[in-house]
């Protein structure tokens, strides 16, 4: 799998970066996970062709992992002129909630007669299911958004992505993280204990119980981003916007 960082940033901007998305190019299709308010902006300015997206998973319904949709798909419409089909897979709920942003961000735009065949599909956690020919099984996590909350980890059958999505820790990590090839972990702050989110003094514990081959930390708000020298000596790898891994 090639991975490019299109977005590592909090939901506030902090350090300059851009929202939540993750470009994979895998054995079987191109793919974004989550999909942030700013993240069709950072694909352009990396250069990055939106249209070659088969297909977007997502990890819960915040605006910072999700927002971006209503952009994506109208520049679809009437930019790119897509006629080729897209996969939006998510957690329970993210039809409605996908189509309540459209309608917020661009009323009667869910009646459009769409030029590009485009669908949902919701994944329950827990229950192992496909996506684009990729494995994949997601696991709630503790975040509050109004829907399910998900870690994720998908396969292309050569190898595995996993992805905590935004959450504090809680023991479902372990599954999804295990021998992964690589683990994206958000990591908001660097002590303490914050509600919905890690933080580096919880994290650093755990990390050998993950067991993932490699693990990257990624949604870092400042005090975290004030402490990447110190952080990296930890053996983790660290996110930012345009890094590009393959792993």
């Amino acid at each position: 799998m090639k991975l490019t960082i299109v977005g590592c940033g909090d939901a506030f901007g902090s350090g300059g970066r851009m929202n939540t998305c993750f470009w994979l190019e895998t054995a079987k299709a191109s793919l974004v996970v989550d999909f942030g308010a700013s993240s069709l902006v950072a694909l352009k300015a990396l250069k990055l062709d939106p249209n070659r997206i088969d297909g977007v998973v997502l990890s819960h319904l915040h605006g910072d992992h999700f927002g971006g949709l209503p952009l994506l798909l109208l520049d679809y419409q009437f930019l790119a002129r897509r006629e080729r089909p897209l996969l939006i897979a998510g957690p329970t709920g993210t039809r409605a909630r996908l189509d309540a942003l459209m309608e917020a961000f661009f009323p009667k735009s869910t009646g459009s007669k769409w030029r590009f065949p485009w669908s949902v599909q919701e994944i329950a956690p827990g229950a192992p299911d496909e996506v684009l020919g990729h494995a994949i099984v997601t696991a709630e996590v503790l975040h509050q958004s109004g829907a399910p909350s998900t870690a994720l980890r998908l396969s292309d059958g050569t190898k595995t992505f996993a992805y905590s999505g935004d959450t504090e820790w809680t023991d479902a990590l372990l599954p999804i993280a295990r021998e992964a090839d690589l683990f994206i972990c958000e990591c908001y702050g660097f002590a303490g204990k914050l509600s919905g989110h890690l933080t580096w003094e919880i994290l650093q514990p755990k990390l050998a119980a993950l067991a993932a081959k490699r693990t990257m930390l990624t949604h870092m708000n400042p005090t975290m981003l004030a402490r990447l020298d110190e952080v990296r000596a930890g053996g983790v790898l660290l996110a930012e916007d345009g890094l590009k891994l393959e792993f």
